[in-house]
């Protein structure tokens, strides 16, 4: 990176004119006896290159790089609640084996809460070489300063190359203030990971309203933070062995102080929970009408489906919001998703594409969707859904 550098001992008011001149974006300017370089500059140069000698100058900023041997392990930030494991947690775990054996690190869990030693042991079932482990009565409850500290704690002591994080309400409130408190980056909801032979995170993820995949790299910010959702991932089966150890760790009493205190705790209605589903029947707008959304229930009855739809359908109050697929909404991992009148944009991929088996049914037969569907039927859904429903009804009849 570099940047420009005025140098006002050279500036005079018949230079300033002149620099103030050739500059094609307008964003020099000339107030008070100094020239200033405004917001609108594009980094163009003319004003070096064509400007009176020496008054702007381009430097290279020098950044100080760090030495990445000394950063190791591949973490993930085991989250629990009551006595359970968030299930990312055990998908975050075989992602980060398969980076770890790009690059010949271990594989780390690290672990906060309150009697947590069973909780620690599972995850050496699922693949962590070690679980470091903070146990203590005033970790009980998720506040957010003492789970930092936890966090500030374990990157000082152990120097981890990477923390990945489930991308709930707790991660989410957790990555970025660890993040910036260690000034490195951090990537949120993460679709796609890779490392390469240096120890770069490579973080994709989709951007600018889903139009393209961008590619992220800290290269000289360490450790590198990532939030990946529940169901990006597939989790590993879980070892008839527990192989690894347990580290506890201990953090200083004044480091679990905090303003904040859990007086009640009330237990949240349950959900729909498209996320779980092993078959979803979702909907977009080549659906015409509310009332012609009966067909596409009648088909997820026959499979014993979740209902889900694009986001169009949620705007138009056709459905809750909890049964949106894509960026916006829920990640779905079944094992059959059948899509009917879908053309598959990127942000509603994105929410379903791990799919074991994937049906779509599109009257565009250049829509995006085919691009990820196992099977597609090209045609009308109102010829299409019918008649299979009929081919269902008669195989159940036989």
């Amino acid at each position: 990176m570099g940047y420009l550098k005025i140098h006002q001992e050279l500036v005079t008011e018949e230079i300033a004119r002149n620099m103030c001149a050739i500059c094609p974006f307008g964003a020099i300017s000339y107030r008070e006896g100094k020239l200033d370089i405004g917001a609108g500059c594009k980094m163009c140069r003319i004003c070096v290159n064509k400007g009176a000698s020496g008054v702007v100058t381009y430097e290279e900023e020098k950044v100080e790089e760090i030495d990445k041997s000394l950063w190791n392990g591949i973490t993930v930030f085991a989250e629990q609640e009551e006595g359970q494991i968030h299930p990312v947690v055990f998908e975050l775990l075989g992602k980060a084996r398969g980076l770890a054996e790009k690059v010949q690190h271990p594989v780390y869990a690290l672990l906060a809460g309150f009697e947590v030693t069973e909780l620690a042991e599972e995850l050496l079932h699922y693949g962590a070489d070690k679980v470091f482990c903070y146990d203590a009565e005033e970790l009980e409850e998720f506040r957010i300063l003492p789970y930092a500290n936890v966090l500030e704690d374990f990157v000082n002591q152990v120097h981890p190359s990477v923390i990945m994080v489930g991308a709930t309400m707790k991660g989410r409130s957790l990555a970025p203030r660890a993040a910036a408190h260690f000034r490195t980056g951090l990537t949120a909801d993460c679709t796609v990971l890779d490392i390469k032979e240096n120890t770069d995170l490579v973080q994709i993820r989709p951007a600018f309203g889903g139009n393209i995949m961008a590619q992220i790299v800290t290269p000289n910010s360490r450790p590198q933070f990532c939030t990946v959702r529940y169901k990006v991932f597939g989790a590993p089966t879980r070892k008839e062995e527990a192989e690894g150890k347990i580290v506890q760790m201990e953090l200083p009493k004044e480091k679990y102080a905090t303003s904040v205190e859990v007086s009640a705790k009330m237990k949240k209605p349950k959900e729909i929970d498209i996320a779980e589903a092993e078959v979803v029947v979702a909907v977009g707008r080549g659906v015409k009408s509310q009332s012609d959304l009966q067909m596409a229930k009648e088909l997820a009855e026959l499979f014993g489906a979740q209902m889900a739809c694009t986001r169009p359908l949620i705007e138009a109050g056709w459905f809750d919001a909890r049964r949106q697929i894509g960026l916006s909404g829920r990640t779905v991992k079944p094992k059959l998703i059948i899509t009917m009148g879908i053309s598959g944009s990127v942000q509603f991929v994105a929410g379903m594409k791990g799919a074991d088996c994937i049906v779509a049914i599109n009257e565009d037969k250049n829509a995006s969707i085919f691009d990820v569907a196992h099977y597609g039927f090209v045609g009308n859904l109102y010829e299409i859904v019918p008649r299979l429903i009929e081919e269902i009804k008669g195989g159940a009849a036989r």
